[in-house]
C-alpha cells in the first residue's frame, strides 16, 4: 500500500541520488581507505580517520588512539633549486622515521603508504612487519618534517586510517561503497528503463499488428512468441552476453530481445477486443488505411496498459541485469549492484564477514524492484476500474 501510494516519490528521490549525489561525491573507483574497511558506525569509541593538510616545514598532530590501520602521505614538495640535501622525516614518541628521500631534483611528487615493501625495506624492518602499527604505538605528539637546505613549497595531505570509512565501509580495493551504490542506481536504473522501453516498444508494435491484421501474421507471431518464451533465458542471455560483449547497451539490447512478448500477448488480446469495435469498422468502410487506424486509434488505447506493462517490466530487467553482472558478465569497469555482490562473493566477503559489502546492493535491488512494482500496480488500478473495485471490497 504505501509502495502503491509513494512509488513515484521514492523513484524520484533514487533519480536525485543516481545524478545528482556523485557530483558531489567523487569517483566511484577512487581507493579511499584500506580494503574492507568497516563502517564508522560499528566502533564509535575508537578514532576516526584523520587527513591532515601540510603546508609548513614541521607540522604537529597529536594521536591518542590504538594503532592506525595503515598512514598515507600524498602531494608534492618543490624546491627553487635542487636540494643537495632534503627528506621527510615523521617524528614520534618512540623515534623518527624517515619516509622519503627529496635530494637532487627541484620537484618531487610524493606518493606514500606504510604497506609499502620498499618504505619498510629502506627502514630496516622486515616486509611482513606492519609499519603503522610500529610507528603509531604510542599516544602522544607527532611530527612530520620536510628538511632541507633550500626553501620548500609544500603541498602534501596525511591520511591516517583507522580500518573504518564512511557509512557503508570499503570494499576489496579500498572504495567507498556508499559510492559504489549511488552510482549502481545508476546502472540498474538505465538498463531497467532503457530496456524494458525497447521491448514494450516492439512488443506494442508487434501485438497490434498480430491483433488486427489476423490471419498468417497472427499466427506467426504467436508461434515465435511461443518458441521464445519455449527458450531458457538465462542460458541464452549468458551465451549472447559472452558473444557480443560486456558493455551496457549490449547488456540493454540483450534484455530487450527476451522481454517483449507479455506486452506482445498482452496488446494483442486487447487489439481483438477493439478491432471489431463499430467506429474501426467505420473507419475501414471509409477506407482509411490501416497505418492510419492503429496510429491514431489503436495506439492510444493501447498505451495506459503499456504504461503499467512497462513498470512491471522493469523489476525484471534489474533482477536479469543483477544475475547477468553476479555470473561475472558485465564490465568490470561498470560498479552495478550485481558487480558489487560478484566481487563480495569472489574475494570472500559472504565466508569473510564482510557483511557490509553484500547487504547494501542486495537491499537496493529489493527497494528499487518494488518501488516499480509499487507504481505499476497504481498504474494497473488507473487503467482498470474494476481492479480498483475489487481492491477495495
Amino acid at each position: 500500500m504505501i509502495l502503491r501510494r509513494y512509488g513515484i516519490l521514492i523513484l524520484i528521490i533514487f533519480l536525485i541520488l543516481a545524478f545528482l549525489a556523485p557530483l558531489f561525491m567523487g569517483p566511484a573507483n577512487e581507493t579511499v581507505a584500506p580494503p574492507f574497511s568497516k563502517p564508522l558506525w560499528l566502533d564509535l569509541k575508537s578514532p576516526a580517520p584523520r587527513s591532515y593538510s601540510v603546508k609548513d616545514e614541521i607540522f604537529s598532530f597529536k594521536w591518542d588512539g590504538n594503532p592506525p590501520a595503515t598512514f598515507s602521505l600524498k602531494g608534492t614538495v618543490s624546491f627553487d633549486r635542487p636540494p643537495e640535501r632534503a627528506f621527510i622525516l615523521l617524528v614520534t614518541p618512540s623515534g623518527a622515521y624517515k619516509l622519503a628521500d627529496l635530494s637532487g631534483a627541484k620537484r618531487f611528487d610524493i606518493d606514500i603508504d606504510s604497506r609499502d615493501v620498499p618504505l619498510k625495506l629502506e627502514l630496516g624492518m622486515d616486509p611482513f612487519s606492519d609499519l603503522s602499527e610500529i610507528a603509531f604505538s604510542e599516544r602522544g605528539i607527532y611530527e612530520l618534517i620536510v628538511k632541507s637546505d633550500e626553501d620548500a613549497t609544500i603541498d602534501l595531505n596525511l591520511d591516517i586510517h583507522v580500518g573504518r570509512w564512511g557509512i557503508f565501509g570499503t570494499d576489496q580495493r579500498g572504495r567507498d561503497v556508499l559510492r559504489l551504490f549511488v552510482e549502481g542506481i545508476k546502472i540498474s536504473l538505465l538498463v531497467g528503463i532503457s530496456a524494458t522501453l525497447l521491448a514494450s516498444t516492439l512488443g506494442m508494435g508487434l501485438g497490434l499488428l498480430a491483433g488486427y491484421l489476423g490471419g498468417f501474421v497472427d499466427s506467426a507471431i504467436m508461434r515465435m512468441i511461443d518458441v521464445l518464451l519455449a527458450i531458457p533465458t538465462l542460458p541464452i542471455l549468458m551465451v549472447i552476453s559472452g558473444i557480443w560483449g560486456r558493455g551496457l547497451w549490449q547488456i540493454v539490447l540483450v534484455l530487450s530481445i527476451f522481454s517483449w512478448m507479455g506486452t506482445a500477448r498482452v496488446v494483442r488480446a486487447m487489439t481483438l477486443s477493439i478491432r471489431e469495435a463499430p467506429y474501426i469498422e467505420n473507419l475501414r468502410a471509409l477506407g482509411a488505411p490501416t497505418g492510419y487506424i492503429l496510429a491514431r486509434h489503436l495506439v492510444p488505447e493501447a498505451l495506459p496498459l503499456l504504461l503499467a506493462q512497462m513498470a512491471l517490466g522493469v523489476p525484471g530487467a534489474i533482477l536479469a541485469e543483477a544475475g547477468l553482472s553476479f555470473l561475472g558478465l558485465s564490465d568490470p569497469l561498470m560498479p552495478s549492484w550485481g558487480r558489487m555482490l560478484h566481487e563480495a562473493h569472489v574475494f570472500g566477503a559472504f565466508t569473510g564477514g564482510a557483511w557490509w559489502l553484500i547487504f547494501p546492493p542486495g537491499l537496493g535491488i529489493a527497494a528499487i524492484c518494488l518501488t516499480f512494482i509499487g507504481i505499476g500496480r497504481q498504474l494497473e488500478e488507473r487503467t482498470d476500474p474494476r481492479l480498483k473495485e475489487s481492491l477495495r471490497k
